[in-house]
């Protein structure tokens, strides 16, 4: 039986490497990502992007490298030709807003390459309650089941990795 495949964005890897801020809610994300990280290699298959990639090498040299360094033992996928086109439905249709292309980019390349999860802290655009729907409506409407779309820890209740195994 192999183990689900989780898409990691690029805001868990800003969390599991980023310095103790003062923000309680922040803190408390990071601390979560962190201990979910210890386990999912073993509970899933992770996979992220070259755009993630990209996204991570960006801002302070010292931070890019420490988030290089945690996305070493993830396979990266390809943003395919499928990957484009479902982009641009996500942002031609209204899923996703304009300004957020490369959201919908991360939700396209999850999509297309038939992850069981996309995991985020992204709250504004991707883990969005009141856009899941329309995402969902827009990746079905191309002809592709959507992942689900999750923080790390609604992946850290026992049982959740099976569920789709």
């Amino acid at each position: 039986m192999s183990k689900p495949v989780a898409y990691i964005e690029t805001s868990v890897v800003s969390y599991l490497t980023a310095k103790q801020p003062r923000d309680v809610i922040v803190t408390a994300y990071q601390e979560v990502t962190r201990e979910w990280w210890g386990t999912a290699f073993a509970a899933f298959e992770l996979v992220a992007s070259e755009l993630v990639k990209t996204e991570a090498e960006a801002g302070d040299e010292r931070a890019a490298r420490g988030r290089l360094k945690a996305l070493e033992p993830v396979k990266l996928l390809d943003i395919t030709e499928d990957a484009e086109y479902l982009t641009r439905r996500l942002l031609d249709q209204g899923a996703v807003p304009r300004q957020a292309a490369a959201d919908a980019a991360h939700i396209a390349i999850a999509v297309t390459n038939g992850v069981d999860y996309l995991v985020t802290w992204n709250f504004r655009h991707i883990a969005n309650a009141a856009m899941r729907s329309r995402i969902e409506q827009v990746c079905r409407g191309a002809g592709y089941e959507p992942p689900v779309i999750c923080t790390p820890n609604e992946l850290m209740e026992s049982g959740h990795a099976q569920e789709k195994a």
